[in-house]
């Protein structure tokens, strides 16, 4: 593969990156300060934010479902280490393959079925705020496809750099 290709695939790799951690940085500020909102509402005003539970929690799926992506990343996902550690090394790379086939599925799985929920939502709304209930979907797709982007550059091999480094930077120990 081309210098220039991996390059490409890199900078992209970590716009993405980038994008879904500062995401999840605003959308976990932006909880705490719904939920303290609210816990402040009722215990000080006596009233009621009646749109913070749909918010939150639109905000927390959005978080849950892209946490995902960087799990897969990490490769944080749920791995069986009791058996693995024995195997000869061959066999160690068979299985991590056919890990990485399954995540591709899973990211497929995300992608197809999300794309289709977000279709099949799109003209209900959401009690309280109105808004179309498609939204409490739509990270499911793209989730998928980040984690297939990302499995695909583990499979290539050139996933090796951290996400969050700029260019020209070298990388600790």
């Amino acid at each position: 593969m081309s210098t220039s290709l991996k390059h490409k695939l890199l900078t992209v790799y970590r716009i993405i990156y980038r994008i879904i951690d500062l995401y999840a940085k605003t959308a976990l500020i932006a909880v705490i300060a719904i939920v303290s909102a609210q816990v402040v509402a009722r215990n000080v005003f006596k009233s009621n934010i009646r749109w913070n539970q749909e918010v939150a929690l639109l905000l927390t799926i959005w978080m849950a479902f892209l946490g995902i992506s960087i799990g897969v990343d990490k490769g944080l996902h749920i791995q069986v280490e009791l058996f693995y550690s024995l195997f000869p090394k061959a066999l160690q790379r068979v299985i991590d393959r056919l890990n990485q086939v399954l995540l591709l599925i899973v990211g497929a799985f995300f992608t197809v079925y999300g794309v289709k929920l977000v279709a099949s939502t799109t003209q209900s709304t959401l009690t309280v705020t109105k808004w179309p209930a498609c939204l409490m979907y739509i990270m499911i797709p793209v989730a998928g496809v980040c984690i297939i982007y990302f499995v695909i550059l583990k499979m290539l091999g050139i996933r090796d750099e951290k996400p969050d480094q700029k260019e020209g930077e070298s990388q600790a120990p």
